[in-house]
């Protein structure tokens, strides 16, 4: 099968996971961590790796590599509030734009169950760091969602954001990208 190109997807399901990608980065901007977390299945693989994200993400080094049990801590600790590098939480605002989605391979069924996609996007995160230096921060970078229909509604299985930047020192990375 490699090698062949997978069919495009109706507009519906185009817009379906767009208008997902679009809700995802609202969630994240406006600190709605549990509304962000419900988003996500349980075998959920965040990834921002130290540079081109390729090969295995233990194998090299990452900003963050995050299970769901660790994704779960991290966004526990982004809500308490007490989370010094982002008290008060940094003012932030996505730019998320060249959303391309195709089924992913061996994820067909018609019926929507099992669906799954691969789904990039190009993102600027513009962050405001009001703890610290107060000055904006830039984040760009390409990401890389897998989406899996659960239930009938689509969740996330894995994003891997690579930054721009990755390969540079990185300002403290306190928030979901």
């Amino acid at each position: 099968m490699s090698g062949e190109v997978a069919p495009p997807l109706g507009e519906a399901e185009q817009r379906e996971i767009e208008a997902f990608v679009f809700r995802e980065a609202r969630l994240a901007d406006t600190s709605q961590y549990g509304e962000w977390e419900a988003l996500v299945t349980d075998d959920m693989h965040y990834w921002v790796p130290a540079g081109p994200a390729v090969g295995d993400p233990a194998a090299g080094l990452s900003y963050i590599n995050d299970n769901r049990a660790r994704l779960a801590t991290r966004i526990r600790q982004l809500q308490t509030g007490k989370r010094h590098a982002q008290t008060p939480a940094s003012p932030m605002c996505r730019a998320v734009t060249n959303v391309e989605a195709h089924r992913a391979e061996g994820g067909a069924g018609s019926d929507g169950a099992g669906d799954e996609y691969v789904v990039t996007a190009t993102q600027v995160v513009y962050e405001l760091a009001v703890q610290s230096t107060a000055r904006l921060q830039l984040w760009p970078g390409r990401v890389t969602y897998r989406l899996r229909r659960v239930d009938g509604v689509l969740r996330m299985a894995a994003k891997t954001v690579e930054l721009v930047t990755a390969s540079e020192p990185q300002p403290n990375l306190t928030f979901l990208l």
